[in-house]
């Protein structure tokens, strides 16, 4: 473990160092080159920002309207007929849409039921075989200027389910 922790702690010097190194062995004007990165970046964040804005803007929408309960209340006896822990279900629904809320949620999920309980370890796997979908196609799609994402979308949500069900059947399994 000291070895993780040593090595962490030096990786980012050495890569700035052996940048650094390498454009001057290149006669490269590295100050330039990073400058000219920055404005490319800064130009990126401000064509992203209206996409982040309403991604977080429906976000909040359907965390404070109670959309999610209210929903999860209608399937909750289809979730009976098949076991499905009702817990995990805002964790299924938002984490195509926002990793940090399904981040929150997940670390709630295991305060509440603990980090080696079913719903805690099923929780975890969903977190690590699913993608915040809407968030990264909605990233890449506005960055390269692509409209039409029907199947883009459709196919990334049924991986997304699909990783919520294996999620669930290893654990009911094991």
């Amino acid at each position: 473990m000291n070895f993780v922790n040593y090595f962490s702690a030096i990786i980012i010097p050495f890569i700035i160092a052996f940048t650094l190194f390498y454009g001057i062995v290149e006669k490269k004007n590295v100050y330039d080159i990073f400058l000219k990165g920055v404005k490319n970046g800064f130009k990126i964040v401000i064509k992203i920002f209206p996409t982040l804005l309403a991604i977080f803007l429906a976000i909040n929408m359907l965390n404070t309207s109670g959309i999610i309960n209210f929903a999860i209340n209608i399937i909750n006896p289809i979730l009976d007929v098949f076991n499905i822990p009702k817990e995990i279900m805002p964790l299924a629904i938002l984490r195509p849409i926002s990793g940090s809320a399904s981040l929150g949620i997940a670390t709630n999920i295991m305060q509440e039921n603990g980090v080696d309980s079913n719903i805690g370890l099923i929780s975890a796997i969903i977190m690590g075989s699913t993608e915040t979908t809407f968030y990264t196609i909605a990233l890449y799609t506005s960055e390269i200027g692509i409209k039409k994402t029907r199947n883009v979308i459709s196919t990334s949500l049924i991986a997304n389910m699909v990783g919520v069900i294996i999620s669930i059947m290893i654990i009911q399994f094991m």
